[in-house]
């Protein structure tokens, strides 16, 4: 179980389960964009846009993470 001083919010992570779910397909869409994007970049190295675009998709794969943290963040017990 849970001690006083742990970082342990099984409420929030209960709460924000549905939207990591969620943000998880985006993760998907973040990944192919990443895939599709990665051999381009390296094709063609002077497009800027597909640059950030990669960078785009890198955060797009962490958005379950930054979900669920969020989340256990937010809710006190």
């Amino acid at each position: 179980m849970c001690c006083g001083d742990c970082e342990c919010r099984p409420i929030g992570w209960l709460l924000g389960l549905p939207f990591a779910l969620l943000a998880v397909l985006v993760s998907l869409v973040g990944a192919i964009i990443w895939i599709i994007g990665l051999p381009i970049s390296c094709i063609c190295p002077c497009c800027l846009c597909v640059t950030v675009l990669l960078e785009v998709a890198v955060e797009l794969v962490k958005a379950p993470l930054h979900v669920m943290t969020w989340f256990t963040s937010k809710i006190p017990c």
